[in-house]
């Protein structure tokens, strides 16, 4: 995006205040809990936290350039006391521009016990004022535009602008049951599973469940009610499933992780991602999949409660999910000490076919973990010549740590996986095809510390050289050597 060209935050900003404490107790005279207070903290919501979540990702989060676009907020406040607290709030953290409100900022206070909330009071609220030329101009600059709206009135007022505005500029917006419907020409809309389902009109409401097809169904029918390009419709902990006008087979993107945690402001993350991401360059399908992604590490993260986001001390990070490429070295030994067995294997696994899975599927079966030794890009690319490989070493790890046969991966740079093997100290070697023991140069590696190679079978005709011969339309491969098999 164009450094002069904002991202701007178009909605309602509401003040949420968390009230914590311990709840051990009923009230004498009612039962209800008493919450004995230990802390409050206030915050912006609504457009004020999409805003605010819009500037937090770090350079290059959403694929965009170093540093990330100017944030804009444009919402209406009014002169009460929590309108003020929200000012302060904002005022580091973005650019904000007024629209006059007759009232006070709606305030969101929940009554929290051990972090799990017991109520939420609602009060506050008003009449917004006339559009002023400064925030026309702001909307004329903006190179993508956010509409946060939570039905407070923001953007209704403006209702006439932005319609203009989705002709020549990227539109992202976040609808509300009691809020305008989206302009025609958004880009992307981001209702959530219930808010989608009230939105719809008629028979589309309830058909088809809440399963993925019945929430892709109702996207596609809002798209093509609304005339958006695209609507993502958010599921929580199930991620988001993307759908056009009249799509039949909308796009369906899972989570990345499992996580448990307050979920509130989640969806308003999930809009800011998607629309920093567009901005930058992204396409709907790219920007959703990194809306679901920092969505989840948003609640991972800690959520609206994390200290983070308003210039504290980070709250502990959740201990993340153990990726199979993290230490292969630490799997080993963890299994040696157990007095497990230890299996490795590796190749540059270039095109992964069923003679790999199936061999990969029988090793893992003969010991007690499997690690794939996998040769880098320019590993491969000394043994095999230039044109290979053809996936890239990123994917190849992605696609390997995919199966569950497999349980760590380890790249190695060299010709041959010698030096890693005596990091990892394998009680069985692993290798498919028609090696002989004398063929293989890691045999009196293993040797050194009382390994063994195995030698698994590999399904004839099955090869990345002859997959590739074929795809190239040269049918008359040659039977392929266990060499073949395992690149």
């Amino acid at each position: 995006m164009p450094r002069n060209r904002p991202l701007v935050v178009v909605g309602d900003t509401l003040l949420d205040t968390d009230v914590e404490g311990q709840a051990h107790r009923l009230a004498p005279d009612a039962p209800a809990p008493v919450l004995d207070v230990a802390e409050e903290h206030d915050r912006p919501g609504g457009a004020g936290l999409a805003a605010t979540l819009a500037g937090a990702f770090p350079p290059d989060a959403a694929g965009g350039s170093e540093g990330g676009p100017e944030i804009v907020l444009v919402t209406a406040l009014g002169q009460s006391r929590s309108d003020q607290t929200v000012r302060d709030l904002l005022t580091p953290r973005v650019r904000l521009l007024e629209l006059p409100l007759r009232g006070s900022v709606p305030v969101k206070t929940r009554l929290c016990a051990d972090g799990r909330p017991l109520l939420r009071v609602d009060r506050g609220g008003g009449t917004v004022g006339p559009v002023t030329d400064e925030v026309r101009a702001a909307l004329a600059g903006a190179h993508t535009v956010l509409v946060s709206d939570y039905g407070r009135g923001v953007a209704a007022r403006l209702r006439a602008e932005l319609a203009v505005l989705a002709g020549h500029t990227q539109v992202v917006w976040d609808p509300h049951p009691r809020g305008e419907p989206p302009v025609p020409g958004a880009r992307l809309v981001t209702p959530n599973a219930g808010e989608a389902m009230a939105l719809c009109s008629g028979d589309h409401r309830d058909a088809n469940g809440d399963g993925l097809h019945g929430h892709g169904w109702r996207g596609a029918a809002l798209a093509s009610e609304w005339r958006s390009a695209a609507v993502a419709v958010t599921l929580g902990r199930r991620g988001a499933v993307l759908a056009r006008p009249g799509d039949e087979a909308p796009l369906y993107f899972p989570p990345l992780q499992e996580v448990d945690g307050d979920p509130c402001g989640a969806g308003d993350c999930f809009a800011a991602t998607a629309a920093r991401a567009l901005a930058d360059g992204a396409l709907p399908e790219e920007a959703t999949h990194e809306a679901v992604r920092q969505s989840g590490a948003f609640v991972a993260a800690g959520g609206v409660r994390n200290p983070a986001l308003w210039g504290g001390v980070p709250a502990a990070p959740p201990t993340p999910p153990v990726s199979k490429t993290d230490d292969a070295r630490a799997l080993a030994a963890s299994v040696r000490a157990r007095g497990g067995t230890v299996v490795a294997t590796g190749g540059c696994f270039d095109l992964l076919h069923a003679g790999h899975v199936g061999m990969l599927q029988n090793a893992r079966r003969t010991g007690d973990c499997l690690i794939v030794c996998l040769n880098s890009d320019v590993s491969v690319r000394r043994l095999k010549g230039e044109g290979r490989p053809i996936t890239p070493e990123a994917d190849r790890i992605s696609v390997l740590a995919g199966l569950d046969c497999v349980d760590a991966i380890a790249v190695f740079d060299e010709s041959t996986p010698e030096r890693l093997l005596r990091e990892l100290r394998p009680h069985v070697w692993v290798k498919g095809g028609d090696y002989g023991t004398e063929r293989l140069p890691e045999a009196s590696t293993l040797e050194e510390w009382g390994g063994r190679v195995l030698l698994l079978p590999y399904l004839d005709g099955r090869s990345t050289t002859a997959l590739a011969r074929r795809a190239a339309g040269h049918h008359g491969a040659a039977r392929p050597s266990g060499l073949e098999q395992s690149s």
